[in-house]
């Protein structure tokens, strides 16, 4: 997640290093910034919050082509620990239940109050309970550094890379398709070719004129 800007306001994000370097884990400083990083996910994130409790919005970002059901599970621990360790109630309990989604399953309603949100989908909501593990969480506030991202701009760089992947991928494949074309026609035309060839073969065959006994002895007088 870059650090430039392009106009656009810039909110306070805290990064993490998971135990898998290409899934990264960040959550925002308060609930404005949360308000951004709901508007401006990406289809990759995983949003993360304690349920029933009050907690920081934690998230973690999958490589591209990767879903919910691919992320790993000391991952997966770490990012539930973090949200755990982000909420002013759940920190004083001795386990709390962690309630994760994809992005996209996040529903914003024009009512509700800055960083709230529900889910579109029910059935997409996966959860796992949380005891504190004091050795994560050291783990992982060692790493911690403070950015500050323009969420909007990385989203409409995002779409434009996935707009130019669409053209590239929707040009490769009308190449295949007319190379699949012209290769069809030249198998057919090399078909019709032979096809007449043959035809005229059988023509030049029954064009032979068989000569009577009379006729050879005629050639030879």
């Amino acid at each position: 997640v870059s650090t430039q800007s392009t106009g656009h306001s810039l909110k306070m994000v805290f990064f993490f290093t998971s135990s898998s370097p290409e899934i990264v884990l960040f959550m925002g400083r308060d609930k404005y910034e949360n308000e951004d990083l709901i508007k401006y996910g990406f289809p990759e994130d995983i949003w993360f919050h304690v349920d029933k409790h009050s907690s920081a919005h934690v998230y973690l970002r999958l490589p591209k082509g990767k879903t919910i059901n691919d992320i790993p599970p000391e991952v997966l621990e770490e990012c539930a620990q973090l949200t755990k360790e982000n909420s002013i109630q759940g920190k004083k309990l001795s386990s709390v239940t962690v309630v994760y989604t994809p992005w996209a399953n996040l529903r914003k309603r024009p009512s509700m109050e800055v960083g709230a949100v529900d889910f579109h989908d029910d059935k997409q909501v996966k959860s796992v309970k949380v005891v504190r593990n004091k050795e994560i969480i050291n783990k992982l506030e060692k790493t911690r550094v403070e950015k500050n991202p323009d969420l909007a701009a990385e989203r409409e760089m995002y779409d434009k890379e996935i707009r130019q992947e669409k053209k590239h991928n929707l040009l490769a494949k009308q190449q295949q398709e007319k190379e699949a074309r012209d290769l069809k026609k030249q198998e057919e035309d090399l078909k019709s070719y032979k096809a007449i060839m043959d035809s005229r073969n059988m023509m030049s065959n029954k064009q032979v004129k068989v000569k009577s006994p009379d006729e050879f002895e005629e050639d030879f007088m």
